[in-house]
């Protein structure tokens, strides 16, 4: 067991989920969401026992891609996760909906991840998938000083803008001993329509060949598509459709892929540096 750091504050788990999965990113846009809702579905259809938290503060979207807009109830000063396609789910969307902002500070955005991770009834759960905000901000650094994760998922699209950003992402939970599960390129490819050709939109390929000078994992590359954002847009993901459908098969090979490293991993590793506050 590697020794404690001085100064380190020890991890507990969140009774009763077994692995803890961060999907991250480098920067916005890159589609972080819609593969954090698509693989929480993916997992769920697979029949595993499936969360989906949303700490993305500043722009949760899952309530959206979702297709709920409840207030979750409160027992005993613990709040009860919504369900919704067999995934249970939590989100400051819920909490604050419309469109207010939150305008916040380090300190406040600590005390809300605190509130998503010990102040809800998860239950018995073998993923609980963690949409983070981009960047690697506060955030991110108060969920890793809070519990131990099993790994780290890093969305990227093939272009040299998102690639740097998301190195930056992978080098961020390297340095806190946060395994990285794998890379996943999304926004690959698009099919047109019309002849069926590939056009390599933002280039191509960019993810795979990233994840192997960084030595990691290359999870899956999913294309851009029209019936991927109509499936956000309007609350059903197409991760529900069945295998028949490609872009739901991707999905559910990415959902095979994600279980395949966590049994690989094993299970969480618990960060061996200080994180400064």
């Amino acid at each position: 067991m590697t020794p404690k750091q001085p100064g380190e504050q020890p991890k507990q788990p969140i009774p009763g989920v077994r692995h803890l999965i961060a999907v991250g990113s480098g920067k916005g846009g890159v589609g972080k969401t819609t593969v954090s809702v698509n693989l929480a579905v993916a997992l769920a259809a697979l029949g595993h026992k499936t969360g989906l938290l949303d700490a993305d503060v500043y722009g949760p979207n899952v309530p959206l891609m979702m297709g709920v807009q409840e207030t979750p109830e409160v027992r005993d000063q613990i709040l009860l996760p919504l369900d919704r396609y067999g995934v249970r789910l939590m989100s400051m969307g819920f909490l604050n909906p419309g469109d207010r902002p939150l305008i916040w500070r380090g300190p406040m955005l600590h005390s809300v991840v605190q509130q998503f991770i010990r102040g809800v009834e998860w239950g018995e759960l073998e993923y609980l998938i963690i949409d983070l905000p981009p960047g690697t901000g506060d955030v991110q650094l108060s969920l890793i000083q809070t519990v131990p994760l099993t790994g780290a998922i890093v969305v990227t699209t093939p272009s040299d803008v998102s690639l740097e950003d998301a190195r930056k992402a992978v080098h961020m939970f390297r340095q806190v001993k946060v395994e990285i599960l794998g890379l996943v390129e999304n926004m690959s490819y698009l099919a047109c329509p019309h002849c069926g050709q590939r056009v390599d939109v933002f280039s191509h390929g960019g993810g795979r060949r990233t994840a192997e000078a960084m030595g990691a994992h290359f999870l899956a590359e999913l294309p851009l598509d029209p019936e991927i954002r109509v499936g956000g847009d309007s609350g059903r993901p197409v991760a529900l459709d069945d295998g028949s459908n490609s872009h739901a098969s991707n999905f559910l090979q990415l959902a095979e892929a994600v279980v395949a490293r966590v049994a690989e991993v094993g299970g969480p590793r618990r960060p061996t540096i200080e994180i400064a506050d």
